[in-house]
């Protein structure tokens, strides 16, 4: 059956605030709020050059304390550093794994109402995203880490980078049947500010300022490492703490590495369990996440899903 979400959305041409565009030959920091880069620093440093920009390396990027990059207070003030230099005008995250909630508490917020700036990270920085945007209405990009690889984000995942944080073009992502995540489907259209980021950290932000408000949003969430089971687990929470009850619509990210064992529910199956009778649309099947092809979505402006046409249709995240 075809769903419309009729959920009023929130004003969202007054609360997002879109940072300036980055232009060739502004100052941009790359910071490691989670945990370290390998040698493939270098790799993201380089494209970020190549788009005219001077890329600099956080004073503690590279250090190293247990499974984090440096310690808590390192990675805090390399990230409070990034935001309240008034001549950086982007930041970018090294790599995620873990981290980013120990420090969260401690970033100054009044730095980026100030001087708002763009910020791409993706997975673990989904903390900071939903922070800055509940906090401040930032908007932010969910896009790669510095530190990349040939195989994952090649060619068009650079000038989808490039085009988000570069220029005001409205961003089309279209359903790739090749994903995984492309068998959820639940056929309709919606419209909203596009709200989350990677799964395991929005569960994990229940409670938090860092969970946003969902109301009238289109969610879109990714995982990888997580078994069906996991993202049963995860949706269902987010159900029972009322968090999904008036959202607008649903757009599904990359599953990887979700096998599932055998004669049991794969992910997909799992995720449509859980959300096929929440009445609003689903699109699944976009390359937003961990999976090869990662393309960068802006966090917090206007949205439209339209599951006929396979697409989500993003307003730019710059001005």
């Amino acid at each position: 059956m075809s769903v419309r979400a009729n959920v009023p959305a929130p004003d969202v041409a007054r609360r997002a605030v879109r940072p300036p565009m980055l232009r060739p030959g502004d100052r941009v920091r790359i910071v490691a709020p989670s945990g370290q880069p390998d040698h493939r620093l270098s790799r993201g440093v380089a494209i970020l050059r190549g788009f005219g920009l001077v890329a600099e390396v956080g004073e503690h990027v590279r250090d190293k304390f247990g499974y984090l990059a440096g310690t808590d207070a390192d990675r805090l003030a390399d990230l409070n550093a990034a935001f309240r230099d008034p001549g950086i005008k982007g930041v970018f995250a090294a790599r995620g794994g873990y981290g980013t909630q120990r420090i969260i508490d401690g970033f100054d917020l009044a730095a980026v109402r100030r001087d708002p700036r763009v910020f791409v990270g993706f997975s673990d920085l989904t903390t900071l995203i939903g922070r800055m945007w509940e906090q401040t209405g930032l908007v932010s990009f969910y896009g790669p880490m510095i530190a990349w690889g040939d195989s994952r984000t090649g060619p068009d995942s650079i000038e989808s980078l490039r085009r988000a944080v570069m220029t005001t073009e409205e961003l089309v992502f279209v359903r790739d049947p090749a994903e995984p995540s492309a068998a959820v489907e639940v056929p309709g259209t919606a419209t909203g500010p596009l709200l989350g980021g990677n799964l395991s950290m929005l569960q994990s932000s229940i409670g938090t300022p860092d969970l946003p408000d969902l109301t009238g949003a289109i969610l879109l969430f990714e995982d990888t490492g997580e078994e069906p089971y996991c993202y049963d687990r995860m949706l269902t929470q987010l159900r029972r703490v009322g968090a999904l009850d008036r959202i607008a619509g649903v757009a599904i990210g990359q599953f990887t590495d979700a096998a599932g064992n055998p004669g049991q529910w794969e992910a997909p199956a799992a995720v449509r369990d859980r959300l096929a009778d929440l009445g609003v649309p689903v699109l699944g099947g976009l390359r937003i996440g961990h999976g090869n092809g990662q393309l960068t979505v802006p966090i917090g402006v206007p949205a439209t899903l339209d599951t006929a046409a396979g697409t989500l249709r993003v307003a730019p995240g710059v001005e």
